[in-house]
């Protein structure tokens, strides 16, 4: 991380662990990129009980801060300072320990929203904590049973079946628009299965790309089959793609 990224990051820690209801700061992982790279960002996850600071408050906060725009659905505020793109992101301590307490029942929005909230959770560089709170959940997530995994990995791979069967009918149907769909669609779900079978937590989708290829666990033919879906070739049409995704999709279904 850049000293000046550094300096900035120690700065709104300190300010934002006044906040009485904050019980951990973590840094995303974005923040280790080269401030010049496009996917750099200074994120905080800021853990919290209760109830948050208005609006205002947050903003008088932040200080010197420009370009502020705020999300009050995500409980996120973006600015920059000294031209750092900058990104808090609060989160609800009650919510996560309600997931994970009834994640047997909560299956069903974990499908729906992955679990990249566990990776960030799992992954984030401490940077304040007002206890032993995230060593916890930690623990916790660390030792999920197999069960858990198996019920993802069948609900995220009945999706995948889902977009092969779209992206079947965009090919017949010549409807490039939906073809596009579908297969981004497809190749999301099937990542998101081999991290499933590797008891894996899903990255945010622009490490899906690096990440995949990292798992110990990957049907044979797996990458080769990969980078020809992905790459633009001529001599791969959308009628011989969706050819090479039928193969994809039964490789991985047939993983133990």
């Amino acid at each position: 991380m850049k000293p000046k990224v550094r300096k900035t990051a120690e700065s709104l820690v300190e300010k934002l662990s006044k906040i009485e209801c904050v019980e951990t700061i973590a840094i995303n992982e974005a923040a280790e990129t080269e401030v010049f790279d496009p996917y750099f960002a200074l994120i905080l996850d800021v853990y919290y009980r209760g109830i948050l600071p208005e609006l205002d408050a947050r903003k008088k906060l932040y200080g010197e801060a420009q370009a502020f725009e705020t999300s009050a659905v995500q409980s996120k505020d973006r600015f920059l300072i000294d031209d750092i793109p900058v990104r808090i992101e609060y989160k609800s301590i009650e919510g996560i320990e309600e997931l994970l307490k009834k994640r047997k029942d909560f299956i069903w929005l974990i499908k729906d929203i992955g679990t990249y909230p566990f990776y960030r959770i799992m992954k984030g560089s401490v940077m304040y904590e007002r206890s032993a709170w995230i060593d916890g959940v930690r623990k916790d997530l660390a030792g999920l049973p197999d069960s858990f995994w198996r019920q993802l990995r069948s609900a995220f791979q009945a999706k995948m079946e889902h977009y092969l069967s779209d992206l079947g009918e965009s090919v017949m149907q010549g409807d490039s628009f939906f073809y596009l769909v579908s297969a981004s669609g497809f190749m999301k779900q099937a990542c998101t299965v081999l991290f499933m079978i590797n008891h894996k937590f899903e990255p945010s989708h622009r490490k899906f790309y690096t990440q995949i290829k990292e798992l110990p666990v990957l049907p044979e033919e797996f990458l080769g089959r990969w980078e020809s879906f992905l790459r633009p070739d001529k001599e791969l049409p959308p009628e011989r793609k969706f050819e090479v995704a039928k193969l994809i999709a039964r490789s991985i279904i047939q993983l133990t």
